[in-house]
C-alpha cells in the first residue's frame, strides 16, 4: 500500500456523535459487553497502530475524564509493556485507574510541566472524547494551547480536541494531529471541513461493537464500496447490451465540454453513444471522438426518437441556457420520461428554482443532479456558505424533498439519495481544482447510469473511480481532465488495496491527510 492510498472495507459508517455513543450503550446495555473490554481493545489497538507507526522513545498524553482519558491510560499501559517511556498529564485530580493500569507505573506530570512535555518524542490527546461540545474553557483549552506550540507529532484518539464530531465545525482552540485514532467508526465530523484540516491520517479500528440492526445516517465511499459496485460484464455482451448513451452537450463554440464528458463515457464503458450538439461542433466532435454518433441538436425528431431508445440519458456540459435550448431539453424531459437522466451544469441552471420540475422528473425514474456549491445555491436559493458549512444536512433536505439523487460537489463530495444513507467521498484533492472536471465525471457517472447501476450507485461509483484515476496519473497540479479518463481502466483494475494496512486486520479505514 501506497503512503497515500485510502483503504476501507466495503461498509465503513460515519456516525454523529450521538448516533456512535447510541453504538455504546447497546453494546454495553444489550449486548453484555462490558465497557472496560472496550476500553482495553481501544486502548490496545491504538498502541499497536502507534508502535507500527513510530520508533520507540518516550510518549506523553494529555488525558480528560470518562471513555477518553481511559483509552489514553490503556494505550500508555500498553506502550509501556513494550518497553517505551510513557508519562500523562491529566485535568483531573484523581489518580489512574488500577484496573485499567494493572500496577504499571505512569509517571504523572503536572499540567504547568513543559520541561516535561520537551521531553516527549510523540504526544498524545486524550482530552476530549465525542461526548462534549462546543469550544473547549479552562484548564483544556490551556492544554489545547499548549500543544499547538510543539513541533512533535501529535496523535488525537477518537478526535481532536476541540473538533465537532458531527459537523465538521472548530468553534475554538482544537488540536492539530498528524495521526486520528478513530474507535468503532470514523466520526462524520471528522471527514468535513474545517475539521478534517485537522485530523492529519485518519485510522479507525474496530474495538469489538456489535453490528448495527439500523442503517447508517452515512457512510463513506471506500475502495471496497466501490469495487463491489462496479458493473461486470457477461461473456456474452455486446455494445447494445453494455449500455446506449444519450449526451446533449456542447453548443457553438464549447465543443470541449462534449469531448471530454463523451471521452470519459467511452472510457468508462458505455456500448452505444450519441453525441447531440450544435452543428457547428460536428468536424471537432467526430475527429475527436471517432467512436460517437454525432446527432445534431436541431434535428429534433431524431434526437427525441434516440432519447426513447437510450439506456440513460445526460444532459448538460456546455450545452447553454438560451431559449431553444429550455425549449429542447422541455421536450426531451417529456418524451423520454421514463429513462435514467444525470443533469449537470447548464442543465441545472435552466431548470432555476423550480422545485416541481425536478420532482416531475424524479417520478419514476432515475435522476442524478450534480451541481457545486454555486449552482446548488442557485437550486435552492441558499447562500453559498450555508451550504458549504453544513452540505450534508442540505443536500438530504433536498434530495428528500425532490426524490433526485444529489451529488453536491466540494471537499468532501456528498450524495444524499432518499431513504438511503448518505455517501461521503473519501478521495479527492486540489489538483482537481480545475475547468472540465465536472463534464468528465458527468460522462463517467452516466456511462454506469447507462450500464445499469442504479442512481445512488452510479453516482458514488463513478465519483470514486473518478478520483481514483486521478491519483493514479499522478499529474499533481498538471492534471488535467482528459488525464482521468486516460487512466479510467488502471481505477478500475485497482480502486485500491484490498487488505488492511500496517498488517493489523482490526484496521477498517485509512485515509492520509487530504485536501
Amino acid at each position: 500500500m501506497r503512503s497515500d492510498e485510502v483503504f476501507g472495507l466495503d461498509r465503513v459508517t460515519a456516525p454523529t456523535a450521538r448516533e456512535a455513543a447510541d453504538l455504546d450503550r447497546r453494546a454495553i446495555d444489550q449486548g453484555g459487553i462490558p465497557g472496560r473490554l472496550l476500553m482495553e481493545n481501544a486502548g490496545r489497538s491504538a498502541a499497536l497502530v502507534i508502535d507500527r507507526l513510530y520508533p520507540r522513545g518516550k510518549a506523553i498524553a494529555l488525558l480528560g475524564p470518562g471513555n477518553n482519558g481511559g483509552d489514553g491510560l490503556v494505550l500508555l499501559r500498553n506502550l509501556r509493556a513494550w518497553g517505551w517511556d510513557v508519562a500523562y498529564i491529566s485535568t483531573t485530580e484523581a489518580g489512574p485507574d488500577r484496573a485499567l493500569t494493572h500496577d504499571f507505573q505512569i509517571p504523572r506530570l503536572e499540567a504547568g510541566d513543559s520541561a516535561g512535555l520537551v521531553s516527549a518524542d510523540l504526544l498524545i490527546d486524550g482530552l476530549v472524547g465525542t461526548g462534549t461540545s462546543g469550544p473547549p474553557y479552562g484548564t483544556v483549552a490551556e492544554l489545547i494551547t499548549t500543544l499547538a506550540e510543539e513541533e512533535r507529532p501529535i496523535i488525537a484518539l477518537d478526535l481532536p480536541s476541540g473538533v465537532d464530531p458531527t459537523t465538521g465545525a472548530v468553534p475554538g482552540p482544537a488540536v492539530r494531529a498528524d495521526l486520528t485514532i478513530t474507535f468503532g467508526a470514523p466520526k462524520r465530523g471528522l471527514l468535513l471541513q474545517p475539521a478534517r484540516e485537522y485530523c492529519g491520517r485518519v485510522i479507525a479500528i474496530e474495538i469489538g461493537l456489535p453490528p448495527s440492526k439500523e442503517d447508517p445516517s452515512a457512510e463513506l465511499i471506500t475502495p471496497g464500496w466501490a469495487r463491489r459496485r462496479l458493473p461486470t460484464r457477461p461473456l456474452t455482451a455486446y455494445k447494445g447490451t453494455s449500455g446506449r448513451l444519450l449526451a446533449l452537450t456542447g453548443t457553438k463554440g464549447m465543443a470541449g465540454a462534449a469531448i471530454i464528458a463523451g471521452e470519459a463515457a467511452l472510457r468508462a464503458g458505455t456500448g452505444y453513444l450519441w453525441l447531440a450538439s450544435d452543428p457547428s461542433n460536428r468536424t471537432v466532435l467526430q475527429g475527436a471522438i471517432p467512436e460517437a454518433i454525432f446527432i445534431p441538436r436541431t434535428e429534433t425528431d431524431e434526437l427525441l426518437d434516440l432519447a426513447v431508445q437510450a439506456d440513460a440519458i445526460l444532459v448538460g456540459p456546455g450545452i447553454g441556457t438560451d431559449d431553444e435550448v429550455r425549449t429542447l431539453t422541455r421536450e426531451l424531459y417529456q418524451t423520454a420520461s421514463g429513462q435514467p437522466l444525470l443533469l449537470d451544469a447548464d442543465a441545472l441552471d435552466l431548470i432555476g428554482q423550480d422545485d416541481g420540475l425536478i420532482r416531475e422528473l424524479a417520478h419514476g425514474r432515475e435522476l442524478i443532479l450534480t451541481p457545486h456549491p454555486g449552482e446548488f445555491a442557485r437550486l435552492t436559493g441558499k447562500e453559498v456558505d450555508t451550504i458549504v458549512a453544513n452540505p450534508i444536512g442540505t443536500a438530504e433536505e433536498y434530495a428528500e424533498m425532490t426524490g433526485a439523487t444529489l451529488l453536491l460537489k466540494g471537499t468532501p463530495t456528498v450524495i444524499a439519495s432518499p431513504g438511503t444513507p448518505t455517501l461521503i467521498n473519501t478521495l479527492g484533492s486540489s489538483d482537481l481544482a480545475r475547468a472540465g472536471m465536472g463534464d468528465q465525471l458527468a460522462g463517467t457517472i452516466a456511462a454506469l447510469l447507462a450500464a445499469g447501476l442504479r442512481a445512488r450507485a452510479a453516482a458514488g461509483a463513478g465519483l470514486f473511480y473518478a478520483g481514483r484515476a486521478a491519483e493514479l496519473a499522478g499529474r499533481g497540479r498538471a492534471l488535467s481532465p482528459r488525464d482521468l479518463s486516460a487512466h479510467l481502466a488502471e481505477a478500475f483494475a485497482d480502486p485500491g488495496p484490498p487488505e488492511p494496512p500496517l498488517g493489523l486486520p482490526f484496521i477498517t479505514f485509512d485515509q492520509p491527510r487530504r485536501w
